[in-house]
């Protein structure tokens, strides 16, 4: 049985190596330590420059899914600070029950189609972190609602580019808990436990983990996979991830989760000849959920900042505020102060 399973990875790796699209990076982590001390941890990785900014969202912003007449309509129940993408998209974030939620590329993803004058209300995958942000306030129960598949999400390609947007999203809260949600050949697949610590792009997250359970029986002080493929990035991330002090010292877990991401980061402007679809890490991501402080770093800036969740204003008809983030600019410790008030971006839709 244990040399079936390892064949099958085998298979499963080869079939990889030989995809480019696996080349397409993102890796995401959450550390549990002492004292209900939770940390997610993500590097946004792209073959395309993606310009962020930081952004606070109040409660009670009207949104709807951006799909034509179908399109799903809500109010956020809970105020967040999120990344954006382009200002086009939320791509990251935590809220302020300490709820995060993360989309990275997944290539292999395959989303319903969507009839916008049908009868089935429709979600813009470019809102669809913002939607979990909005609403819950722990990964149960955004799983218990999404469940339902009350609307489907719709995605559509990145505006001026060629690329059709297949992304995954995960979500991590303060108890620790931990969901998966992929479409898979047009059919929404959720994986539940707290266990799924570890994600990345490639493959599908149930192979993800097959392939993981092979590299278990591999020491990791012996051996760890060093290429940026999904793959070894998945195995370096996991390893890691259990070798990482445990500790409640936020300076030291907030370090060492950063430290973590950065491992599995691609160097800046790195290319590799036939993987045209290599991806530069272009900023990594801390939260910290006990804590509500989401800490942030872009790679052509030396330094890291953050955001302080306990001493924004998240109340209704409080001001959306955005933190520019646009030419290099330098930011130091807590950057609630330099946030400046602004008109809430539109999410691309159809």
């Amino acid at each position: 049985m244990k040399f079936i399973l390892s064949t099958c990875v085998f298979g499963l790796i080869a079939s990889i190596l030989l995809n480019p699209l696996a080349a397409i990076a993102c890796t995401r982590v959450v550390y549990k330590g002492p004292n209900q001390t939770v940390l997610t941890g993500r590097s946004m990785d792209f073959s395309l420059d993606i310009p962020a900014n930081l952004w606070i969202f109040p409660r009670g912003i009207q949104r709807n899914g951006e799909v034509g007449p179908n399109s799903i309509q809500w109010k956020s129940r809970y105020g967040s600070v999120i990344a954006s993408s382009w200002d086009i998209a939320t791509s990251d974030g935590m809220n302020e029950k300490g709820l995060v939620a993360n989309i990275l590329w997944l290539g292999g993803s395959k989303f319903p189609p969507f009839d916008k004058n049908g009868r089935q209300k429709g979600l813009t995958v470019a809102a669809w972190v913002q939607y979990v942000l909005d609403n819950f306030a722990t990964v149960a129960e955004a799983v218990e609602a999404l469940r339902k598949e009350e609307f489907v999400v719709v995605t559509d390609y990145i505006p001026g580019t060629d690329k059709f947007t297949t992304v995954h999203l995960s979500m991590s809260d303060a108890t620790g808990d931990n969901a998966i949600l992929e479409y898979v050949n047009g059919k929404l697949v959720i994986h539940h436990d707290p266990s799924y610590t570890v994600m990345t792009n490639e493959p599908v997250f149930e192979d993800q983990l097959a392939i993981n359970r092979y590299w278990e029986e591999v020491p990791g002080k012996v051996f760890l996979p060093g290429t940026n493929r999904a793959t070894d990035r998945f195995v370096r991330a996991q390893y890691y991830l259990t070798a990482l002090p445990q500790t409640d010292n936020t300076r030291i877990a907030v370090a060492s989760v950063l430290s973590l991401v950065r491992n599995v980061s691609v160097p800046y402007g790195v290319s590799i000849e036939g993987f045209p679809n290599l991806s530069t890490t272009q900023w990594r991501v801390v939260a910290d959920q006990k804590n509500r402080v989401y800490y942030f770093e872009t790679a052509v800036t030396p330094n890291t900042f953050w955001v302080d969740l306990k001493g924004a204003d998240f109340r209704e008809g409080a001001p959306t505020k955005m933190l520019n983030l646009a030419n290099n600019a330098v930011y130091a410790g807590n950057t609630l102060s330099a946030f400046k008030e602004a008109k809430p971006f539109q999410f691309a839709g159809l």
